[in-house]
């Protein structure tokens, strides 16, 4: 599997490579600093896997996708970026990338969503599509239990399905000790003992679609 990293920190983009190559046996072909750059080598490097920032100076990240899946709609791009507000996600999506991660994110969880995309699966899970669907009816702003991040809603979603921790951790691409610590910040914030009150919760609420 080819991968081209698109990032303006040069550091991140030393890290990310030696994750790729030692751990997850990946070649990574090349690096960019900026969206154009990274266009440029996309296009004379016909990489598998684009690791595409959001935000660079310059062309940004969303607009270097938008020019490399007109040119090369079968292309994986993986955006990967501090954001996780609903607008970015949106517009990585409307942009066409295929997946979409957070610096930060476990290595395991990162390599996992590098292959996934190289095999030409989406990264975003079941939950993803609920955002869309919640956002089109209720607004950018709409949703219950604001003190949440998106993230635990995400994960807050997917337990009121009746999904096991495995199972959310495999859904969103996350370690299982990622989700567990998620869960454990909203049964914190939500002030419930344990998950049969935090599902009670969520699901008075809306969230949780049936197995």
């Amino acid at each position: 599997m080819r991968v081209l990293l698109v990032d303006d920190h040069p550091m991140l983009r030393h890290g990310l490579r030696a994750l790729l190559e030692q751990l997850g046996g990946i070649e990574v072909v090349g690096e960019a600093g900026d969206g154009a750059e990274g266009v440029a080598m996309a296009l004379a490097l016909d990489p598998d896997v684009v690791v595409m920032d959001l935000m660079m100076p310059g062309t940004s990240g969303l607009d270097a996708t938008r020019q490399l899946i007109d040119q090369r709609p079968d292309l994986g791009i993986l955006v990967l970026t501090m954001s996780e507000d609903d607008a970015s996600v949106f517009a990585a999506l409307r942009a066409g990338a295929r997946g979409y991660v957070l610096k930060g994110t476990d290595g395991d969880d990162f390599i996992a969503a590098v292959r996934a995309v190289a095999r030409g699966e989406a990264v975003y899970g079941a939950a993803v599509a609920r955002r869309i669907r919640r956002f089109l009816t209720s607004g950018p702003g709409g949703g219950p239990f604001p003190e949440l991040t998106n993230r635990e809603r995400e994960v807050l979603d997917l337990l009121a399905s009746g999904r096991t921790n495995a199972e959310i951790a495999r859904t969103l691409f996350l370690s299982h000790k990622t989700v567990k610590n998620h869960l454990t910040s909203v049964f914190a914030k939500l002030q419930v003992a344990d998950r049969a009150q935090a599902v009670v919760r969520a699901r008075q609420a809306g969230l949780g679609d049936p197995l």
